[in-house]
């Protein structure tokens, strides 16, 4: 289990993390979300022994990173992917931490194939790698000594399609079988779909966490819109419920959170064409909690 308690971190007169708390479940996805210079990586760096914090404590399992005999069995960090020396090949750096940690050698051969890293392309220069090729070989070097805690910072950059979609099968397979994982991102929609838990971070503090759903309802929610394969059934069902609805094209604006109308439906044996969140969801409600740390100012129908 990750633990941070009233993390704060200072650099003369400026605060980057302010009393920040949350945990990270064994077993669970969590991910840590923030525009860019909201504290996300000065956490993290705290959290893996690469800053020392102002004042209070950030653990795994118990302990701090620096007091983890061989951390590397234990955790496995990605931070940054280019931040991995340019003149070596991706065989020679994992082979090299495979070394310093005392693995054999067959764990290299099986993390470059985990992360779909040919032959060919472990025996090029890491100058030569494309930011997505670096990301995998980070993750590959983050597995190698199977760890039960992942910390990545932004693991997606770089990638395209087929590899995020790799990725979160991974990371969920990791949580699945009883991994800690902590997610770093500014990219919402990404770490909406694989995370468990959410923690939301702006300005060096912590606005918002919990799942989705308690996100939502602690912030009002902004109802939801519902298209049902019979709509006169719905109608019905909606009436009967006191929900506040009106329609909306060929089907309604629902004045609920999306599970409560997904289970009025299944009460009322109503199968649903599309029920999503109204205004934007989760992310209208990041770039309101987060507005003072965006750099554009969050005007009525802003992109994101």
């Amino acid at each position: 289990m990750i633990s941070v308690q009233g993390l704060t971190k200072t650099y003369g007169g400026f605060t980057a993390v302010d009393d920040v708390s949350f945990t990270a479940e064994p077993g669970r996805v969590t991910g840590f979300l923030g525009p860019n210079g909201a504290g996300k990586t000065t956490t993290m760096r705290v959290l893996t022994g690469l800053t020392t914090a102002s004042r209070g404590t950030a653990t795994i399992g118990g302990m701090r990173y620096s007091d983890i005999p061989n951390p590397g069995l234990h955790v496995g960090v990605l931070l940054d992917a280019s931040a991995q020396h340019a003149g070596r090949t991706g065989r020679e750096v994992l082979t090299l931490s495979a070394k310093v940690m005392g693995l054999p050698a067959r764990r290299v051969d099986e993390m470059l194939e985990l992360v779909s890293l040919t032959g060919s392309e472990s025996k090029r220069r890491v100058r030569n790698y494309s930011l997505g090729m670096r990301q995998r070989l980070g993750i590959a070097n983050a597995l190698l000594g199977d760890p039960s805690v992942l910390v990545l910072d932004e693991p997606a950059n770089g990638l395209d399609p087929a590899g995020i979609h790799w990725m979160r099968g991974l990371l969920k397979t990791f949580a699945d079988q009883g991994g800690t994982v902590l997610l770093s991102s500014h990219l919402l929609h990404e770490v909406e779909i694989i995370a468990d838990e959410m923690v939301m971070i702006g300005n060096g503090r912590i606005v918002a966490q919990g799942t989705k759903q308690d996100m939502l309802a602690q912030a009002g929610g902004h109802g939801c819109f519902v298209t049902a394969e019979d709509g006169a059934q719905l109608r019905r069902a909606l009436d009967g419920s006191g929900l506040a609805y009106a329609q909306a094209g060929e089907g309604f604006r629902v004045e609920a959170q999306p599970v409560q109308v997904g289970r009025l439906a299944v009460q009322a044996g109503i199968v649903l064409m599309d029920l999503r969140a109204a205004d934007g969801g989760l992310e209208r409600l990041f770039l309101e909690l987060t507005a003072p740390t965006q750099r554009e100012q969050l005007t009525e129908g802003a992109q994101a």
